[in-house]
């Protein structure tokens, strides 16, 4: 079987970090001085004296404002040592010395190579005052330690990125050190205007202020993220690559019971046990998945990849040209699936690998009831400012109690205990998960009420009036319709965890509209509008810098093609709405790509343009969760290291998929017109993100969120306390992958796509075997 150009180039960075962890490249490796004694001219090695500082970082949850609070310190209590072969470990053999209370340490030796901080659980960081919650190795190279001297050397988490991408890309210090000091001088957490010097880069954050210290911060709390986990990953001895990172498929699933032979494919690599070297390379590149600095994710509305009976199909459709033109000079996921159908599991989906039985669009507190343990625990709000200066209004623990607020509120399923799934997930979620690690999400939400509670949906109003001026527009002025902005389309609403964060509020963030325009809004009165009410806050964002690791955009339900109101350009299924959503995504996009961060090479950022759901078919292809009130919802339970089902009988009840929805990505790193089109779902997508951040860990399954654990692996191991798959003829169908285009269709192997589902498509003369193109949509560009 062929080795794609993706796995070349992963087994030549692995080469390449291998020769370079021993020969520390990127400079003069030679840390020592020599000198000629005697008339015989023998050399006699002296011993060199190095000191400096091992800086650390400290993230303290609770901010208000959106943006993450962390404070700089050091590492007290870490050992310091020259790395000599290169090993990532201070050896026996090699001299070296302890950090003191201010993180600085000496060390005289004679040896020669990097210089590395070993720092275990029992050293502290001076930033949080606590112990190390994991073990940690950073280093210094020897061209860092020539180019700062041996007595002014920085070991932090700079100092390590530094090397690690001289490694991964076969370039050299200088190189390096520039491009992260380029990558740095970007706007950043609301800093329009961020300059990071070269001497200040890799130098002691301590020592910094402002914009600048924390800019740097900002970025050290992410690399400790990366390297601590590292760090895990060599202590514990894993295997290079990752097993779902193989190209082929997934060595863990050959001969297990469960598994059919004709999905389980050896993989064309081979793996061994990692080094130091690869560990840091894989820490940056999660199953396939790279690191991203930003991820714009686009939300449309129920239309399918092929024209269905009652709605158009996007491929190809004259009405859709800029999606179109987005698709075939980026790239596209064409075989991607929804959890269900109508819109509310599928964000609900998005933001947390499940659709948790949900299968209607009613509010956030349905079927929660008003005790237990499902039931709101969300608090009054004192209101306060987000980081771009959005004035946040008070808000009470709950938003407007009427059926003008909040759908479904009085129906009968919503308030009566067992007569409806649980709409408040006391669960996990790609936003909490994000928050805990220091990173920073957001929401951007068209047309809501100036100053409304975000928990709640937009309503009517009469004072407002504008005339739509875009595509399939007639000229006429319509008031504003209520349900502009839903909560139903929010991946975060459905989260109790999510909503109770500090930042939630801040997070939920406006954008620019088609329609109502800032000084059509400035006329509403259902809400009072705050002073200096900023009714654009994605541009102000974009502009400064201050946008999400994860962003998502929620068009209004004109906007995304759904339709709501009177104005004919606002009709679901037609022409009209189609073209003002296609022209909507190209405003969006556009400013993303005008914007700093795009345009800065050393950042990653991707855009992808999505629908919630294809309205082809229910295919069964992702598993499915009970209709059920039950606390328990989830179909297994971890304790003590194993899984265990839970017991329900109303497995048949819940979404089976449905239809084959577009999906669309541009990256400012990767080359265009890349197709994949193995099957992934929304849940395929969740797993994505969490390896893209390096908020899941693949070898503990139960660090992923609900169903993006459900690997075939975990499918094979768990089939029996899966009663919702067992009726699956094939667990590689249900099974969920990161999208990294690793696993290779077999060539005896014909993928289950539903007729419904790809007719008028370029799936519908798809035959058997593997896809044409092997290549990670997501790669990343080589080093200039």
């Amino acid at each position: 079987m062929p080795v794609s150009p993706t796995s070349r180039t992963t087994l030549l960075l692995t080469s390449i970090a291998a020769a370079c962890a021993l020969a520390a490249c990127g400079g003069n490796d030679n840390s020592s001085s020599t000198t000629s004694t005697g008339a015989t001219g023998t050399n006699t090695t002296q011993p060199t004296t190095f000191s400096g500082v091992v800086t650390a970082s400290a993230f303290t949850p609770g901010n208000t404002s959106g943006n993450p609070t962390i404070a700089a310190g050091y590492y007290s209590g870490a050992t310091v040592c020259v790395d000599a072969n290169g090993n990532g470990a201070c050896d026996s053999s090699e001299a070296s010395t302890t950090t003191d209370s201010k993180g600085h340490f000496t060390l005289k030796t004679t040896a020669t190579g990097q210089l590395i901080a070993d720092v275990s659980t029992k050293a502290t960081n001076t930033a949080s005052g606590a112990a190390v919650p994991s073990h940690l190795i950073l280093r210094a190279s020897a061209a860092q330690i020539a180019d700062q001297g041996a007595a002014n050397v920085v070991i932090s988490p700079m100092s390590s990125e530094v090397q690690r991408l001289v490694e991964a890309n076969g370039t050299d210090y200088a190189t390096e050190k520039a491009n992260l000091v380029s990558r740095m001088s970007s706007p950043v957490l609301g800093a329009s205007s961020v300059t990071v010097s070269a001497t200040d880069v890799l130098g002691d954050v301590n020592t910094l202020s402002g914009a600048e210290q924390q800019a740097m911060l900002f970025e050290d709390n992410q690399l400790v993220n990366r390297y601590t986990y590292a760090t895990t990953k060599l202590d514990r001895g894993d295997m290079y690559p990752d097993n779902l990172a193989m190209a082929g498929g997934d060595p863990s699933i050959i001969g297990v019971a469960g598994v059919s032979t004709a999905t389980a494919v050896k993989p064309a690599q081979q793996q061994a046990k990692i080094t130091y070297a690869q560990a840091q390379q894989a820490a940056f590149n999660v199953e396939g998945i790279p690191r991203y600095d930003n991820v714009f994710v686009i939300m449309l509305e129920n239309h399918s990849v092929g024209p269905v009976p009652g709605t158009p199909g996007i491929l190809g459709s004259t009405n859709a040209p800029y999606i179109n033109q987005f698709l075939t000079g980026n790239n596209q996921f064409t075989t991607y699936y929804s959890t269900g159908n109508p819109s509310e599991p599928n964000y609900t989906a998005l933001g947390g690998a499940d659709d948790w039985g949900i299968v209607d669009d009613n509010w956030w507190g349905c079927g929660a009831g008003t005790s237990g343990a499902n039931a709101p625990t969300d608090k009054a709000f004192a209101g306060g400012t987000a980081s771009d200066g959005q004035p946040l209004v008070a808000t009470g623990a709950l938003p407007p109690q009427d059926t003008s607020h909040l759908t479904g509120l009085t129906s009968t399923a919503c308030t009566t205990a067992g007569s409806s799934a649980n709409h408040n997930v006391q669960a996990p979620n790609l936003f909490t998960l994000l928050s805990q690690a220091g990173m920073t999400w957001r929401t951007y939400s068209e047309s809501m009420n100036p100053g409304q509670d975000p928990r709640a949906d937009s309503i009517a109003e009469p004072t407002i009036s504008a005339a739509y001026a875009g595509p399939g527009a007639n000229g006429t002025a319509y008031t504003m319709p209520a349900a502009l902005y839903k909560t139903k389309h929010s991946p975060a609403m459905p989260y109790q965890q999510a909503r109770n964060l500090p930042e939630f509020f801040a997070n939920n963030r406006t954008i620019f509209g088609t329609q109502y325009p800032a000084a059509a809004l400035a006329n509403s009165k259902d809400y009072p509008i705050p002073a200096n009410y900023n009714y654009d806050q994605f541009s102000t964002d974009l502009a400064n810098g201050d946008v999400g690791n994860v962003n998502f955009i929620m068009p209004d339900q004109c906007d995304d093609m759904h339709g709501t109101g009177s104005d004919p350009s606002c009709s679901g299924g037609s022409t009209a709405i189609v073209q003002r959503g296609d022209d909507y995504v190209r405003q969006v996009v556009t400013k993303i790509q005008a914007s700093p961060i795009w345009n800065n090479p050393q950042r990653k950022v991707a855009i992808v343009v999505m629908f919630d759901e294809g309205e082809g078919s229910s295919t069964s292809c992702c598993g499915w969760n009970p209709v059920t009130s039950n606390v328990n919802q989830a179909p297994l339970t971890f304790s003590n290291g194993k899984y265990a089902p839970v017991t329900t009988t109303v497995y048949n009840q819940g979404n089976h998929g449905h239809g084959n929805s577009v999906f669309g990505v541009a990256t400012n790193q990767a080359n265009p017109n890349v197709v994949d089109s193995d099957e992934y779902s929304h849940f395929s997508f969740v797993r994505t993100l969490q390896d893209m951040f390096q908020i899941g860990d693949p070898a503990q399954p139960s660090t992923y969120l609900a169903r993006a654990k459900y690997t075939e692996s975990f499918i094979a191991s768990n089939i029996l306390n899966l009663p919702e798959l067992a009726g699956s003829a094939d667990t590689h169908f249900d099974a969920v992958r990161p999208m990294n285009h690793a696993y290779i269709t077999p060539a005896t192997y014909t993928q289950k796509l539903n007729p419904v589902d790809v007719t008028s498509t370029s799936l519908a003369s798809r035959g058997p075997g593997p896809d044409a193109t092997q290549t990670n949509i997501w790669a990343l560009k080589p080093a200039k």
